[in-house]
């Protein structure tokens, strides 16, 4: 193939100069012999041209080294070809296998995932969903901290899906939690506990007020006393500013609202000379990377994290597609109990 690379005439004081502009898809089209709208379809919508054209097409991108350039492509079309994700945290580990699931997910369907957090934020995360808005065609919101109203205006100017929270209205993918929960309290109950105490997340989280939910109701079932302690910060230090208030609450058993809060409470208790579990069992939430790691391991809840990317992404790429508009109910995950060694019956 001979390269046909655009040039463009500069006049000078003594000769004439020839400078190389980008390769564009006319140049793709001329080298490879196809259809400039041949092209566009072979980089934009692969399988709508047969594998024979999309090698020709791919060969002559590559010898030309063109860079598709998706902003530009977005004038005409308003589509960018690019997805935005907010968390709520980036160092919590939670939400690695979101950013993961959600990463391969657009990346296999040619969309690029945009990152960003809120720090727990609910004006920080509408602040930077704003400015997402005009660079993306869609934005995932994992656990977010705002209000079910800011997130339904959001829904009304791009394509949302929201993880860990179901919000009518807005295509959702929510772990169900219920099953994880009554194998967890079932669990405890069986070693002979007869209270639990539940340290909850940030208030604005409503995952963690889901998740008193169906403690509640598993302990109302197996006849044990649920009780509730706040915490406003939901990682390992918080966990450990709150191990004085749970020896005085003088329970033999807490379940937390993550893994975070559960290893830092943990560290804080054995600290103090407090044994784990002989004298308080302690459950996790999530199993996040690491859960394992302590000692003794973390019992905890697993949440399919991963796959919580993966639908929501899926899903937003359906509603994008013009395939799939807004569901009427949440689509559920199932959560189970990661039997470890925090969990054993009181002394």
């Amino acid at each position: 193939m001979k390269e046909a690379t655009s040039v463009v005439e500069i006049e000078g004081p003594g000769r004439q100069k020839r400078a190389r502009q980008a390769p564009t898809i006319y140049d793709i089209a001329r080298l490879a012999g196809v259809n400039a709208s041949t092209v566009s379809r072979a980089l934009n919508n692969p399988d709508r041209v047969t594998a024979k054209t999309r090698k020709l097409v791919e060969v002559a991108a590559a010898e030309l080294n063109y860079k598709a350039n998706h902003f530009a492509r977005a004038l005409p079309t308003g589509k960018t070809q690019t997805l935005g994700l907010i968390v709520a945290d980036i160092t919590n580990p939670t939400f690695f296998d979101i950013i993961r699931g959600a990463g391969t997910t657009a990346a296999a369907r040619g969309y690029t995932l945009v990152l960003a957090e809120s720090t727990e934020s609910p004006a920080m995360e509408m602040t930077v969903a704003r400015r997402m808005l005009g660079s993306v065609d869609g934005v995932i919101l994992a656990s977010p901290r705002m209000g079910d109203d800011q997130i339904l205006d959001l829904a009304g100017e791009k394509p949302v899906v929201v993880i860990n929270r179901d919000v009518k209205g807005v295509n959702c993918v929510v772990p169900d939690v219920d099953r994880g929960i009554s194998q967890a309290v079932r669990s405890l109950a069986g070693q002979g506990h007869r209270s639990v105490l539940y340290i909850a997340g940030p208030e604005e989280s409503w995952m963690s007020g889901r998740r008193w939910e169906g403690i509640q109701a598993a302990c109302d079932w197996s006849r044990l006393v649920a009780s509730r302690l706040e915490s406003a910060t939901p990682t390992v230090e918080g966990g450990r500013r709150l191990a004085r208030d749970v020896l005085v609450a003088g329970v033999t058993a807490v379940i937390t609202y993550n893994d975070l809060l559960a290893i830092g409470l943990m560290q804080e208790l054995q600290a103090a000379g407090v044994r784990v579990p002989e004298t308080i069992s302690i459950v996790g939430f999530d199993d996040i990377f690491g859960a394992d790691f302590t000692s003794p391991p973390l019992t905890t809840v697993r949440s399919p994290v991963h796959e919580c990317g993966v639908r929501a992404t899926g899903r937003l790429l359906e509603e994008l597609a013009g395939a799939y508009k807004v569901a009427t109910a949440a689509l559920p995950v199932e959560t189970e109990l990661i039997l470890r060694g925090s969990s054993a019956p009181p002394n």
